[in-house]
């Protein structure tokens, strides 16, 4: 079978299409066909061999896979042969084939293809467990998004829109902000053009966002620390514009915020029964049209490593996906 390969950290340049044998699943495991594979954020970082779970070359990068069940390892008995599965793994997702845990596989709903299944278990888990199990929203407050446009940001958007708070979406374009608008913000800043600390303060009347979600870090997180309001909680998702920010403890002293990190895929792994309850309550707000993946560019194989260049130059609006066979 094909499979991308990462001999050696670095860009996704260097990444290699080769032959490689095919998987044999262990105890509790599956042979998956991968059909589609949405590259996030964590899988350019795990080339770099920058990411807080580190991988060892040779290893074949893709965390976010969507395909159909072709081998059932001993003791499976939760999925089929022909069953149409997504989730969340480690890495392996950019090869025809991938051995995935069958406990983590989620049936793909029949009104759904298989393209925008593999693109929304880890943005759409990430935000709701940032926003319900470490920020916890409540209807009516203010939701600063930085990098809203994102895979995560415009799920957190929607997310929080869908939970009836006010969303102010940032991001670095007006044509970004145009999407943020369509998938629920109620008001937007273009914080390469305005300043966001001030901007976020005018557009809350001087109170500040309850809770902010920063999946950009850089140079916007400290002016959107400032943005807060009493008791507002900052979520770390993750640093996009490449720089783990230095925070002065005195900001989060003065309003009482709290700077809460999350990791979505430790979380899922250390709470299953509330791994399967996010998915399900998410799959509800699929089904109920208040929640949609956008996927903005699809790649085949043999061009994963522009894909992902997309997400490192951050020109990806939405979710990214590597389509895989027919």
């Amino acid at each position: 079978m094909r499979a991308i390969v990462c001999k050696e950290y670095g860009p996704p340049e260097g990444l290699l299409l080769e032959e490689v044998p095919e998987p044999t699943p262990g105890p509790g495991e599956v042979v998956l066909d991968v059909k589609a594979c949405a590259v996030n954020f964590p899988d350019v970082l795990t080339l770099q061999d920058r990411y807080q779970v580190r991988q060892h070359p040779p290893f074949t990068p893709g965390s976010e896979v969507a395909g159909i069940v072709s081998v059932l390892g001993a003791g499976v008995d939760s999925v089929r042969i022909g069953d149409r599965v997504f989730l969340s793994a480690a890495t392996g997702g950019l090869a025809e084939k991938a051995v995935v845990s069958a406990e983590l596989c989620v049936p793909v709903p029949d009104a759904v293809d298989l393209v925008h299944a593999s693109a929304f278990i880890y943005a759409y888990g990430t935000s709701y467990h940032a926003l319900h199990d470490r920020a916890h929203l409540q209807p009516g407050e203010t939701l600063l998004v930085l990098g809203a446009s994102g895979g995560v940001g415009l799920a957190a958007v929607e997310l929080g829109a869908a939970h009836g708070a006010r969303v102010i979406a940032a991001a670095s374009s007006e044509e970004k902000l145009v999407l943020c608008r369509e998938h629920g913000a109620a008001m937007t800043i273009n914080y390469d053009e305005e300043d966001l600390k001030q901007r976020v303060r005018e557009l809350t009347d001087g109170e500040g966002a309850d809770v902010v979600y920063d999946a950009v870090g850089g140079p916007y997180t400290e002016p959107a620390l400032r943005a807060t309001a009493w008791a507002g909680r900052f979520l770390v998702i993750g640093f996009a514009a490449g720089e783990i920010p230095r925070i002065p403890l005195n900001l989060p002293l003065l309003k009482g915020t709290s700077i809460v990190g999350v990791i979505w895929g430790r979380a899922a792994m250390r709470d299953r029964a509330n791994h399967r309850a996010i998915v399900a309550e998410l799959l509800r707000l699929w089904g109920a049209g208040k929640i949609h993946p956008h996927v903005s560019a699809t790649y085949p194989l043999e061009e994963a490593a522009t894909a992902l260049r997309q997400i490192i130059d951050r020109k990806a609006t939405g979710k990214v996906v590597v389509t895989i066979g027919g």
